[in-house]
């Protein structure tokens, strides 16, 4: 069965915070954290099917007509409606509407599993990565047998998360990968995500070359596998073989989703500048693709090129409000060109949507007490006061921000 038959698009190679660190970059003299590098986590997996309608009867006594029971068949078509409905918002970039469409499934059938996966889809989409691993986890579990949620499920589980168990999760990354292999073992997207699994856990050998190759081998014109063997080829000190399998990857990429992955594949090896390329073709196919434009953005900051970064990460937060990586570093960004209230502000955005372990490094330098730092320098003593109050409430009994705030008063 071929990869694009099952997937509307492709998933994305999401590669180890830990292994993923460069050196040298800085905004301003302030260094702008590995997370920067982190997966951003590109996939988007096809919309829950709608089943076919049918009409159904309960046995009648001899001699009677059958009779429709029809409170059943208006409830499914219920179901089946909102389900169109939620797909089409979502394919429209509307999640408010496609998420509260699922929602309404779920207020009929609280364990429909096509609801649950279609959450987990919206919530991918914007990045929100807790809410779609809650979701998918209960589509696994309502409707153990669906390979998409399986391989849904796996491919956020190994989104790098602040103050998370990667680990834990990684591992059973693995696991519901292997599950989706066993299920459909000619699926060359669970092969895929099954040597993602295993190379998120560190696990650059034999056997994550091995799902890569299948992966190949069961659709030669799937370009997100070439991009993924490509890179573990490269870590495995093949490097001659690497080059050609990514110029394979960008010759089949024919959508925004393929081209981000070869993109953020090629920023993981620091090959930032051929990623440019990739990326303004994917604007070209979707101008307001928030991934391309997070990716773009996150490039011209490694670069400091602040100025150019601004307008396509400004661009990502209007797309993906509830994502997270692209305020904060749009909010960044804003600290290196000195724009501090801009930066506070966005900073402010960037809390509402951050989880725990993300709301406490907002408070640190590259967050709100770098704005603080930065309103002391220019000698704006009360919107210094301002700011660090305010990383104090994100990290109570920081000693150093307490002292901080003590001299700024």
């Amino acid at each position: 069965m071929r990869a694009f038959s099952i997937f509307r698009a492709v998933f994305a190679f999401v590669a180890l915070s830990a292994v993923l660190s460069f050196a040298g970059v800085c905004a301003l003299g302030q260094d702008v954290g590995s997370d920067v590098i982190g997966g951003a986590g590109i996939f988007r997996p096809k919309n829950p099917e709608s089943k076919k309608r049918t009409v159904r009867t309960t046995p009648t006594r001899r001699g009677t007509a059958p009779r429709t029971t029809g409170t059943s068949a208006a409830t499914a078509d219920k179901i089946e409606d909102l389900l169109d409905k939620g797909n089409q918002f979502r394919d429209a970039q509307r999640y408010a509407e496609a998420e509260n469409s699922y929602q309404s499934i779920l207020k009929i059938n609280a364990k429909d599993g096509r609801a649950a996966y279609g959450l987990g889809n919206i919530y991918s989409d914007q990045q929100r990565w807790e809410e779609a691993e809650l979701a998918y986890r209960n589509a696994a579990l309502w409707s153990p047998t669906s390979v998409d949620a399986l391989i849904a499920l796996s491919v956020v589980l190994v989104q790098p998360r602040t103050g998370g168990d990667n680990a834990s999760r990684f591992a059973d990354a693995e696991n519901f990968a292997r599950r989706a292999v066993q299920l459909a073992p000619q699926n060359a997207v669970a092969w895929d995500r099954l040597g993602v699994a295993l190379q998120s856990r560190g696990l650059f050998n034999n056997e994550t070359e091995h799902a890569y190759r299948r992966a190949v081998e069961l659709d030669p014109e799937f370009p997100v596998a070439y991009a993924h063997l490509a890179r573990v080829l490269k870590r495995m000190g093949h490097a001659d073989q690497a080059a050609p399998l990514y110029d394979k990857a960008t010759q089949l990429a024919k959508d925004p989703a393929t081209l981000n992955l070869i993109a953020e594949s090629l920023q993981a090896e620091q090959q930032w500048q051929n990623s440019e390329p990739v990326l303004k073709r994917a604007l070209e196919l979707d101008a307001r693709n928030s991934t391309s434009l997070y990716l773009l953005g996150r490039m011209f900051v490694v670069f400091k090129r602040f100025q150019e970064s601004e307008p396509y990460l400004k661009l990502a937060t209007e797309v993906s409000p509830r994502a997270f990586q692209p305020i904060n570093l749009l909010g960044r960004t804003y600290l290196a060109l000195d724009r501090f209230e801009e930066a506070e502000v966005v900073y402010e955005r960037a809390a509402g949507v951050a989880s725990p372990g993300d709301r406490k490094q907002l408070a640190g330098i590259y967050g709100f007490e770098g704005v603080g730092d930065g309103y002391l320098k220019a000698k704006k003593k009360p919107s210094a006061v301002r700011a660090y109050t305010r990383a104090l409430e994100l990290d109570p009994g920081n000693k150093q921000l307490e002292l901080k705030l003590a001299k700024a008063r």
